[in-house]
């Protein structure tokens, strides 16, 4: 897919500096996708993850490809403290960021009851608390210097009827659908746009980490996308002089969203017979 321009020399901040983008989850698939392609477009990247020898692959990837300048921040947002630590590191370094792609995120499987309440405590801090004070914390930056993006990696799943297994996967991304459409609103004048963004089933390591790889594989490949035409879509998205507050990328998806709106008893009955394949009870 061509790559999608979003800026150019004459609007980049400073016109002699370029713009900081910061990507949580920025270590592999639709984060590590983000990172090159915003670098492909002018931007220098802060990377978000646990892992710290993953970023610095993805650091020299970009400094190689594209000649960008990153930051490397490992954090764990589990953590209370992580996102107040993330920003007085930007604070220290004199980065203000432009492009915020809340992007980390992962799986829990099995049945509500089965994991101790710890590891759903730590799975609300990353999925949801954390997206909401990291944009708290950057938000008034972008909206004093009248320009700014956020991108809130939701899901499908937070659109479709849901189903057993995984129970506050899907809840979680219906938050951050509902909260992105809400801080679109409010944005509007600002200069900031807001977009909760909606893939479907995506070739990452997303599924290598909650342990349904096998079992996910078994889906039909026409509900699969590439992670670069997902980011390509929303970037895309993103520049347009009017940005919708949900993108979902896929004709397939739309199509299954479309369905799961209008045809809601069939979209439950379809979700009830198929999520065997890829969602977890035990």
């Amino acid at each position: 897919m061509t790559q999608v321009n979003i800026m150019t020399q004459e609007n980049i901040a400073g016109k002699h500096q370029k713009p900081w983008a910061l990507v949580t989850g920025a270590s592999a698939g639709i984060g590590a996708e983000f990172c090159r392609q915003l670098a492909a477009n002018g931007y220098r990247l802060v990377l978000v993850a646990r892992r710290a020898d993953k970023l610095q692959s993805v650091a020299d990837e970009l400094q190689k490809s594209h000649d960008a300048e990153s930051l490397i921040i490992t954090a764990d947002l589990s953590a209370g403290n992580a996102c107040q630590a993330i920003v007085k590191r930007l604070e220290q370094e004199n980065i203000h960021i432009e492009y915020l792609v809340n992007n980390a995120g992962y799986g829990l499987p099995g049945s509500f009851h089965v994991p101790r309440w710890q590891e759903h405590a730590d799975f609300i801090q990353v999925m949801m608390t954390a997206v909401c004070e990291l944009t708290w914390r950057l938000l008034p930056g972008m909206r004093e210097r009248g320009r700014g993006f956020i991108v809130n990696v939701a899901s499908v799943a937070g659109l479709v009827a849901p189903s057993a297994g995984h129970t506050l996967y899907g809840a979680s991304k219906s938050f951050l659908i509902k909260f992105s459409e809400a801080l679109a609103l409010e944005n509007e004048d600002s200069g900031v746009k807001v977009c909760a963004l909606c893939p479907g089933f995506t070739y990452s390591e997303f599924h290598d980490v909650n342990g349904t790889r096998e079992m996910i594989s078994k889906l039909p490949s026409y509900l699969w996308l590439e992670a670069k035409d997902v980011v390509a879509d929303t970037i895309r998205a993103m520049s347009a002089d009017e940005v919708k507050p949900v993108v979902i990328p896929g004709r397939q998806y739309k199509a299954i969203v479309f369905a799961s709106r209008h045809l809601p008893w069939l979209a439950a009955i379809l979700t009830k017979r198929n999520a065997k394949h890829f969602r977890v009870t035990d």
